[in-house]
């Protein structure tokens, strides 16, 4: 009798596999820290070598049109909870010693993989709150390793100048780092002037501080080697690997072995260091034999911050960087692999997002979605593989970032290759501004919203429409402060 059920459960389960994707597969996620869509060999960077990651795309499939939120810690609570950061009221950055974070209520992707019996580890950069219980072992991470917040809130602040000098854009990036300050001597705390933070940066492993204000030139090469050896310890059973990277965010570091090698100086050699971990994590896969049955992500939380000069990053093509809901702020790399699942060398201008990540994860490892709330992202897994051609989402939303309270700040809507950006009118309510065709004009440049009247009536009504829906569905802030029932 067993062995007719078990003949019988192997003639049923290759055709689950095909319609649902393959069995219990792992995931990792690669998530860089404002490394902008220009930035790597494949979206055409001339300079940078990335070949690696160029591979990983040849391999599965490049995404022309992912998208992250304007920010570090909005982006990663897009990710963690599946939603719109306004959603989670997460719409803005923490620092350090914040009082807010995630709230204990979210379901995270981690909990809803660890709940079927992941493995779960995370190995980097949290920044959604650093009081012990917004951490990330207590929301569905096994363990944790890194930092708690963004590498430049520490002492040695790299310091933005209001306005750059024409001739600054000519000088080194060992002198910008000079002169932004990070590599200066003693701390450049200065209240009234702004700059530093009056903290030093801890490097944690779950509660425990292990060191503060790490030495940086070691953290690419110290997070990859501990993601290889999470990989070997789970061989044998699934997993989640999430590692949010501290770079390229400033102050740029780089291991004493890849210093100097880029022809794109300081940045470019940590761009070309992810890399490398990048073909680290990858190799690890396919000497164990579980290439096939690992998805990988490689994203970025944001564009590039432009604003640091020769130490930021290119958004390409697209309009502007970091902090903006224009195309460059929040447009990111966007490449997905699993070799036997994900056909090779695909390329689309579709819409999808990070937040997509924990409903697509959910499908392939048959885990259930929180019924008791809206979540905003979409099941890439018949794009990615080729089933369908079409994105999840008949309109993605471009909000900016809004503090703890404040209402949610719309400022542009995309459906299909249009985007319409959005301003407050008069009595604050939402107004068309510019409409855009994104295929024809990545960078936002040329407004055809008189053209196309009836598309900007429809995108004003659906934004208006989404913000009502969005705020009375809106989930709380956790505050260390409010005691739980």
């Amino acid at each position: 009798m067993r062995r007719h059920l078990l003949l019988a459960l192997l003639l049923v389960l290759p055709v689950a596999a095909s319609a649902q994707g393959p069995e219990r597969p792992n995931f990792i996620v690669l998530f860089a820290d404002d490394q902008g869509w220009g930035d790597l060999g494949v979206y055409g960077h001339p300079d940078i070598r990335t070949p690696h990651i160029d591979r990983m795309a040849a391999e599965g499939i490049r995404f022309t049109s992912f998208y992250a939120a304007p920010f570090c810690g909005p982006s990663r609570a897009a990710l963690m909870t599946g939603s719109y950061p306004p959603r989670a009221s997460l719409a803005f950055n923490h620092g350090p010693k914040a009082s807010t974070g995630i709230h204990p209520g979210e379901v995270t992707v981690a909990e809803l993989l660890q709940a079927r019996g992941y493995a779960t580890r995370m190995i980097g950069k949290w920044h959604l709150g650093d009081a012990p219980e917004f951490l990330p072992h207590r929301h569905g991470f096994d363990s944790w390793f890194g930092i708690p917040f963004s590498n430049d809130m520490w002492r040695y602040h790299p310091v933005m100048p209001i306005r750059m000098p024409e001739d600054e854009r000519m000088i080194s990036a060992r002198e910008r780092a000079d002169m932004t300050g990070f590599a200066g001597q003693g701390s450049y705390y200065d209240l009234e002037r702004g700059q530093g933070f009056p903290h030093p940066l801890p490097l944690m492993r779950d509660d425990e501080v292990i060191e503060t204000d790490s030495d940086q030139r070691k953290l690419t090469t110290l997070y990859t080697e501990l993601a290889q050896d999470f990989i070997r310890e789970n061989v044998d059973r699934p997993f989640f690997l999430y590692l949010p990277h501290a770079m390229p965010h400033v102050p740029l570091f780089v291991s004493n072995e890849r210093w100097g090698k880029s022809l794109r100086g300081r940045y470019g050699d940590v761009i070309e260091e992810l890399d490398w971990s990048v073909g680290r994590i990858l190799g690890t896969l396919r000497d164990l034999g579980i290439d096939r049955n690992t998805l990988v992500v490689y994203t970025s939380d944001n564009g590039p911050w432009l604003q640091y000069g020769i130490d930021a990053g290119s958004a390409g093509p697209l309009k502007l960087g970091k902090g903006t809901t224009w195309e460059g702020g929040m447009r990111v790399p966007g490449v997905f692999w699993m070799p036997g699942s994900i056909p090779a060398g695909r390329v689309t201008s579709e819409v999808a997002a990070n937040m997509d990540l924990l409903p697509t994860f959910a499908r392939l490892a048959e885990a259930e979605l929180p019924s008791d709330r809206v979540l905003d992202g979409r099941d890439l897994w018949p794009l990615l593989t080729g089933e369908s051609d079409q994105s999840p989402h008949e309109y993605f939303y471009f909000f900016a970032g809004s503090g703890p309270g404040s209402p949610p700040r719309l400022q542009g809507i995309r459906k299909g290759r249009h985007k319409l950006r959005l301003r407050p009118g008069p009595d604050g309510e939402l107004i068309a501004d510019q409409l855009f065709d994104l295929l024809a004009d990545a960078g936002e440049k040329f407004d055809i919203s008189e053209r196309h009247e009836q598309l900007v009536e429809e995108l004003v009504g659906q934004g208006r429409a989404f913000v009502a829906e969005l705020r009375a569905a809106t989930r709380p802030l956790g505050d260390s402060r409010v005691s739980l029932p």
